[in-house]
């Protein structure tokens, strides 16, 4: 069995779609509650799908998108400082999550749809170009953008996740090795099949987001390095992490924001989210016509103690994006805009103020 890194499925990615529609009929059943803390979401038709979509502000657009298991919700606190400095906001539920629908054919989770989710919620919204904005699963997708549809992109900002290397390109070896010890075990092998993570993951959701949405102790490099390298920890085995009755640690979110992800996931289940990783084989016809040199602005945004997507994961992006900075957030984990919120904002929208007109 072949293994992959992390880094490996989330730079697969693809995007494009049309028109306003009304409220999707899961959300008409009462079965999933808008955000709280975000503007009324409108509902917009995009590539074969109702979408919801949370916008504010006006100026220059900048779409931010989620990664796994998250939502919209995620980018509470961005929509807010961003919107308050001049920029048009925009944060959609993705394919699978939230209100947005969840087909039940994991092969329309590719990242062909992805990125055509994204372009035609554009075509919807009446916008030619925005910055795409984009965390873990989310990286994928606006790194993707960067590719597949670079004409309407104005500029990629990724978090935590780092882009795509070209193929036509020489492998870089990163400043540093990967913490994670490749088995079977490690998590993307073990969400493959339909119905396995899903039953681990919804057994108590309560439990798996207070588990998942955590620092300290394992989320942090020093003492991750020092775990054995057959530890579930080290071979990034989540599912078996999970079971345990204590973790290391704490929950980081307060009550309200984490009652959102527990009272929305206990509604909607995992599968749509599981099936973006169940179609990581192979980027196929998405970027048989790919652009693979970006001549637009483009950030990344590493975080100290991400022991997955360690901010070296970056290494080797200027040699294909003519205009790339990058930043590191210390003393933070996987969730940045959650948990480093003023730092992430101000960072973005310092680069935006030089580098987007």
């Amino acid at each position: 069995m072949s293994t992959f890194s992390r880094r490996s499925f989330l730079q697969l990615t693809a995007a494009a779609g049309v028109g306003l529609m009304t409220t999707p009929s899961h959300a008409k059943e009462g079965k999933v509650l808008p955000a709280p803390f975000m503007p009324k979401p409108k509902y917009i038709k995009t590539n074969g799908i109702n979408m919801a979509v949370y916008e504010q502000g006006e100026g220059i657009p900048v779409v931010f998108c989620h990664g796994f298991p998250e939502l919209a919700f995620s980018w509470r606190h961005q929509m807010k400082g961003l919107s308050a400095a001049g920029f048009r906001c925009i944060a959609p539920d993705q394919r699978g999550y939230g209100l947005t629908d969840r087909p039940d054919d994991p092969k329309s989770y590719d990242i062909k749809h992805l990125v055509d989710d994204m372009a035609g919620m554009l075509d919807a919204l009446e916008i030619e170009k925005a910055v795409f904005v984009g965390h873990d699963w989310g990286g994928g997708v606006v790194w993707a953008m960067a590719h597949i549809h670079p004409d309407r992109c104005l500029g990629v900002v990724g978090v935590n996740t780092p882009g795509s290397r070209p193929p036509n390109l020489p492998p870089v070896k990163p400043s540093e090795e990967s913490l994670i010890k490749m088995t079977p075990n490690y998590y993307v092998m073990t969400f493959q099949k339909p119905g396995h993570a899903e039953s681990k993951l919804e057994k108590d959701v309560r439990k798996t987001f207070e588990f998942i949405l955590r620092k300290g102790d394992i989320w942090n490099v020093d003492h991750f390095k020092s775990l054995p390298e057959d530890s579930p920890e080290r071979q990034m085995d989540l599912l078996k992490m999970l079971e345990r009755e204590e973790m290391p640690g704490y929950a980081f979110l307060p009550d309200d924001a984490m009652d959102y992800f527990v009272d929305t996931f206990e509604k909607t289940g995992f599968t749509g989210g599981l099936n973006w990783y169940r179609n990581i084989g192979g980027r196929g016809e998405a970027f048989a016509n790919a652009k693979w040199e970006v001549d637009f602005p483009c950030l990344y945004v590493g975080a100290e103690h991400d022991v997955i997507l360690r901010p070296s994961s970056a290494d080797g992006m200027e040699d294909y994006i003519k205009d790339f900075e990058r930043y590191t957030v210390k003393d933070c984990g996987h969730w940045t805009q959650q948990e480093k919120p003023v730092e992430l904002n101000r960072v973005i929208i310092d680069w935006l103020g030089r580098k987007i007109k």
